[in-house]
C-alpha cells in the first residue's frame, strides 16, 4: 500500500492498471478494500485509484481533525500528488459527498460521475424531506454495516455478508466535527453541472432508496438512473457483475459515444 503526505495527514491508496483514470471512493461501511470485485475488472483496461478516506481504514484523521468536509480537497491533493488531471469518479455512499463535491467545485478535472447508492449530501429540500422520513422509519439501533447489505443477501451469501462486516469493523473509530456534516450542493449548483453522471441504486436498499435516488437524479441535467433487483444499500457489493458491467457501459459512453451507440 501506498500512502502521500495530503493536508496534514497520510493518505493511503493503491493504483492498479494503466488508461484513463477512475477514482473509487467507499461508502461509511467500508475503505480501499471495499472495491475488491471491481478492481480485477476494472483495471484491464483502466488506470483504477482506491483510497482509505480520511478516518478509514489506514489514512488517520488528526485529533478534532475536520473529519468528511477535508474529503474533497484531500481527493483535489491525492489527484495532484499523481499528476492526474481529470478522472471519472465512482462514488458509493458516503464516498457520494467527496465525489459530488469535487464534481461541482472542480468540473473540468470531473470526466464522469457515479453515484451508486448516494445522494452525495445535496442541500435539496425534496431531496432531504425523504431522507428524514427514511430516518423516521429506521431503527436506530442497528448499525449502518447490518443495514447497508440485503436480508436476501445475507442469506444467500453468508460467508461474503460476513466480509463486508470484517472490512467494515476493519476501520478506526472515528467523530465528525462538532459543527457535524457540511451541507452538500444546493439545487441551484446541481442544476448547472454539465458533467455526465449516472445513478444506481439497490431495489431494496433501506438507507437511501430508490425514491430518495429519482428525486436526486432529477436535479442533475441528463443524470442516468439504473435500478438493481434483489440488492440493498451495497449493489457494487452484493451485484458486481451488474455493477461492474453498467458503470462499465456509462463510462464508455462517455468516452467511447459511437462505438456503445452500435452495440444498443
Amino acid at each position: 500500500m501506498t500512502s502521500a503526505k495530503i493536508n496534514g495527514i497520510d493518505v493511503h491508496y493503491q493504483v492498479f492498471g494503466e488508461g484513463e483514470t477512475i477514482v473509487f471512493a467507499h461508502g461509511a461501511g467500508g475503505n480501499l478494500l471495499s472495491w475488491w470485485q471491481q478492481i480485477p475488472y476494472f483495471s484491464q483496461n483502466y488506470r483504477c485509484i482506491t483510497i482509505d478516506q480520511r478516518g478509514f481504514g489506514h489514512s488517520l484523521d488528526v485529533p478534532n481533525g475536520p473529519g468528511s468536509g477535508a474529503f474533497v480537497e484531500d481527493l483535489v491533493g491525492l489527484l495532484d500528488h499523481l499528476e492526474i488531471d481529470s478522472a471519472h469518479l465512482v462514488a458509493q455512499s458516503m464516498g457520494g459527498r467527496t465525489m459530488l463535491g469535487f464534481a461541482v467545485a472542480y468540473p473540468h478535472r470531473t470526466k464522469s460521475l457515479v453515484m451508486a447508492d448516494t445522494v452525495g449530501g445535496m442541500a435539496v429540500p425534496e431531496v432531504e424531506e425523504l431522507q428524514a422520513r427514511l430516518r423516521d422509519t429506521n431503527p436506530a439501533n442497528v448499525s449502518i454495516g447490518h443495514r447497508a447489505i440485503s436480508r436476501g443477501f445475507v442469506q444467500r451469501n453468508p460467508a461474503l455478508a460476513n466480509l463486508y462486516l470484517q472490512i467494515s469493523d476493519s476501520n478506526p473509530p472515528r467523530s465528525e466535527p462538532a459543527g457535524g456534516q457540511q451541507p452538500g450542493p444546493s439545487a441551484a449548483q446541481l442544476g448547472d453541472l454539465r458533467v455526465p453522471t449516472l445513478f444506481i441504486v439497490g431495489e431494496e436498499d433501506q438507507i437511501a432508496p430508490p425514491a430518495v435516488l429519482e428525486a436526486a437524479a432529477k436535479t442533475i441535467p441528463g443524470a442516468r438512473l439504473t435500478k438493481v433487483p434483489e440488492a440493498g444499500h451495497s449493489v457494487y457489493f452484493e451485484k458486481p457483475d451488474i455493477f461492474n458491467f453498467e458503470v462499465s457501459r456509462f463510462i464508455q459512453s462517455v468516452t467511447e459515444p459511437a462505438k456503445v451507440a452500435s452495440t444498443v
